[in-house]
């Protein structure tokens, strides 16, 4: 059964920020552990790098599950969908909270990235279904503002309780948190019947998309490059620059402040040119973490580099998103939020796991040279490989001939 395309929207507000609330929590839970590396090793008996598995095996379930969950549901009603994965996630943090050792604790962050891979998938395409068209937009926003805030947010929080209570309540707040999700999913959205899936086809199309495919290079180098670092924040700051332990989660909150803002900036900028934007955040990102283990050798240098690190990547996931979805027509949407959420996770998985290797070889001063170099590789993509459309997404050339009625190729949609 499908939705005809001129179905009313219903739910509202109220049902917009119930998905939003999913999507800060599934990315909230896949993060908990940057905060917590130092405690969650020693207390099941693992060293760093081994501890860092449990960012890698839910981002590198979530990029296999994305485009698999949006097939395999496409005949189910998207709120029973969403609903579900939220009480899996639950289930996955409370079983977290309770693991005895570490293999328990990784196979709890398989159904986390199962929860991921889903909510994002589906997620993303719900806001013209629920509001008016006229605020869509803003709805979408809002939506993916749920995983722009999670990104920098959810971690100083999980942080603060785990310093406050242990790492075992940081997941268990999760886990509460999450079943409170999956009541206000199941109240408050309407039924929402599928409207198709994600077939592989669909996905082929979109990586024809010279926009499309730069897109997913740059968010595959840029994001993989922040978790090859950000993962080990936490050691770098009480090792390397020396900060007093009671004072990390504090300076994580203030990393969270500055990526808010710095997504709300990034957003509106985006809005008028998604390349410009991310050339300017990448500017910025690649060498706050380059130079952090040669000028972060100090308190204070340390947290005038992280908050310059928050503010360029709290833009990171909201220009992304923005970059693809202008670079394919309305109709390949889902396809691309697919192969968006695949790409973004896969990085966060191969990031984490290539910076605790050589975290545990080189140090974790090591993981971030890793990083700020992968960072500069993903500005020089995004200089090279993304190029300039029209106003609506189109290219220059295609725009120009709709204008004039000149002969000329399908518009095919680009990134800014």
């Amino acid at each position: 059964m499908t939705v005809p395309s001129d179905s009313p929207p219903r739910g509202g507000r109220p049902a917009v920020l119930a998905v939003a609330a999913a999507t800060f929590l599934v990315v909230t839970s896949e993060m908990l552990p940057v905060g917590l590396l130092t405690s969650i090793g020693p207390d099941l008996g693992a060293s760093a790098g081994a501890a860092g598995l449990a960012m890698t095996v839910p981002g590198l379930v979530a990029a296999l599950c994305a485009p698999v969950l949006s097939a395999a549901t496409a005949r189910l009603d998207r709120r029973a969908v969403l609903a579900g994965l939220a009480g899996l996630l639950a289930a996955a943090d409370l079983g977290s909270a309770a693991a005895p050792g570490l293999a328990t604790l990784l196979a709890t962050r398989i159904l986390v990235g199962v929860a991921i891979g889903g909510v994002w998938a589906i997620a993303g395409g719900l806001a013209a279904r629920l509001v008016p068209a006229r605020s869509a937009g803003a709805a979408t926003s809002l939506i993916f503002g749920g995983i722009s805030v999670a990104s920098v947010a959810g971690v100083p929080a999980g942080t603060l309780i785990g310093d406050l209570a242990g790492w075992r309540a940081a997941f268990a707040v999760a886990g509460a948190l999450s079943l409170a999700a999956c009541a206000a999913l199941a109240v408050l959205l309407p039924p929402l019947p599928a409207t198709g899936a994600a077939r592989p086809r669909d996905m082929a199309r979109v990586l024809r998309a010279p926009g499309a495919r730069a897109g997913l290079v740059v968010t595959f180098l840029l994001v993989s490059g922040h978790f090859a670092a950000y993962t080990y924040v936490r050691p770098v700051l009480e090792r390397v620059s020396g900060v007093d332990p009671d004072l990390i989660s504090t300076l994580l909150l203030l990393y969270g402040v500055a990526g808010v803002a710095g997504n709300f900036a990034a957003g509106t900028a985006a809005a008028r040119g998604p390349r410009r934007t991310l050339l300017a955040i990448t500017a910025l990102l690649a060498p706050a973490v380059l130079l952090f283990p040669i000028a972060g050798r100090a308190p204070l240098p340390a947290v005038a580099l992280l908050v310059l690190w928050g503010a360029a990547y709290g833009g990171v996931s909201v220009t992304l998103q923005t970059w693809l979805l202008r670079s394919v027509p309305p109709r390949a949407a889902e396809p691309a939020s697919a192969l968006f959420v695949a790409a973004f996770n896969l990085a966060i998985s191969l990031g984490a796991l290539a910076g605790g290797r050589v975290a545990d070889t080189a140090g974790e001063a090591g993981a971030l040279w890793l990083g700020g170099t992968l960072g500069f590789l993903a500005l020089a993509a995004a200089a090279v490989l993304g190029r300039p459309p029209g106003p609506d997404g189109r290219s220059r050339r295609a725009a120009r001939a709709s204008r004039t009625g000149e002969p000329g190729r399908q518009p095919v949609r680009e990134t800014t």
